[in-house]
């Protein structure tokens, strides 16, 4: 072989190793960004100590603790139809949970029972090893699915009835046009103030893997919610709402390799009418998107991919403070029992 064929032969392997080099240097910068390691304990286990299990992960959804059931709040005629039940005699707790219904609902509409504590005289959700003096049933007027019409109210007055011929009651129902009247009024006022916020984090370049979301999201108080790509910041009180929703692709989640799925952007909600205004919601909600941003080389932008400046988020801020006047005037601050049971 020339000296000449040697020198291109050379050459040649040169270029071919640049252009190895090169792919892999893109490949691993366009591989999604992993979540940084968790650095063991340096100190040795003392005796009866459990030494740590390195080889768990930090971001699985039992590292987490699930937010606790919320309570449910008793019946309001503000948002309900209310009819009382007289009755013979007491009525043992018992005999009403076996007189209840098989469904909770009168079409889309929750259904609800409440007896008056012979002892400790207070409405409540009936209660086995209980007696009670008087009933009232109910049907929520208006939800998000819309409000109660005359098909649901006829409903509520069959499973109603069918409860109150069991335990010997009489109940005196409402006027079902004037009802349904108000349950138009109501989800109409509803409909105009509902509001659900939303901001979309997308990736500038890299995108991000499940493992790298996670923790940065833990890092802003974020904890995994109930479902796969779901993590939630959870409110001061315990059984309440989440203040904060953190979402991405369900499919990346659940991936075989999760370090090998690639995410290019995840979304931050809140649902205004179910979280307490104390809660300063929507500051936290800015927050944690501004830290976010920064911190994982991310943009903020809406659903539809317009970038949200300062400005206009400060407007989005102004005017969810009117909203929040306009819901505790109707006696519906958000975050109460009767805004979550009504905006639900």
């Amino acid at each position: 072989m020339s000296t000449l064929q040697i020198g291109l032969a050379v050459a040649g392997g040169v270029v071919l190793a640049a252009v190895v080099a090169h792919e892999a240097w893109k490949a691993r910068k366009m591989a999604p960004r992993q979540p940084a390691p968790v650095e063991p304990s340096a100190v040795a286990p003392q005796q009866g100590e459990v030494e740590p299990q390195l080889d768990a992960d930090p971001f699985a959804p039992e590292a987490f603790p699930l937010p606790a059931p919320e309570k449910k709040a008793g019946m309001d005629g503000l948002i309900d139809v209310i009819a009382p039940v007289a009755l013979e005699g007491p009525v043992s707790g018992d005999a009403a949970l076996a007189a209840m219904p098989a469904t909770r609902r009168a079409g889309s509409k929750p259904f609800a029972v409440e007896g008056l504590n012979a002892q400790t005289r207070v409405w409540e959700t009936p209660m086995p090893g209980q007696r009670y003096e008087a009933f009232q049933v109910g049907v929520q007027l208006a939800n998000r699915l819309g409000a109660l019409n005359e098909i649901e109210f006829s409903e509520f007055v069959v499973k109603a009835q069918g409860f109150c011929d069991a335990i010997n009651g009489t109940p005196d129902f409402p006027d079902m046009l004037e009802q349904v009247a108000r349950a138009r009024e109501l989800d109409q006022f509803a409909s105009e103030h509902d509001a659900q916020l939303g901001f979309t984090l997308r990736a500038r370049s890299a995108a991000w893997s499940p493992g790298y979301v996670q923790q940065h999201a833990a890092r802003q108080g974020f904890v995994a919610g109930a479902m796969p790509g779901r993590m939630v910041l959870p409110a001061s009180e315990a059984g309440l709402p989440p203040v904060l929703g953190l979402s991405f692709d369900t499919q990346a989640a659940l991936a075989e390799d999760p370090a090998q799925a690639a995410i290019r952007e995840f979304s931050l909600s809140l649902d205004v009418a179910q979280v307490d205004r104390g809660e300063q919601p929507f500051v936290r909600l800015r927050e944690s998107a501004v830290a976010l941003a920064a911190a994982m080389d991310g943009v903020i932008t809406d659903d539809n991919g317009q970038m949200l400046p300062r400005d206009a988020m400060d407007l989005i801020g102004s005017e969810l403070e009117k909203l929040y006047d306009t819901l505790e005037r109707r006696d519906l601050a958000a975050g109460s029992p009767l805004a979550r049971r009504l905006f639900s």
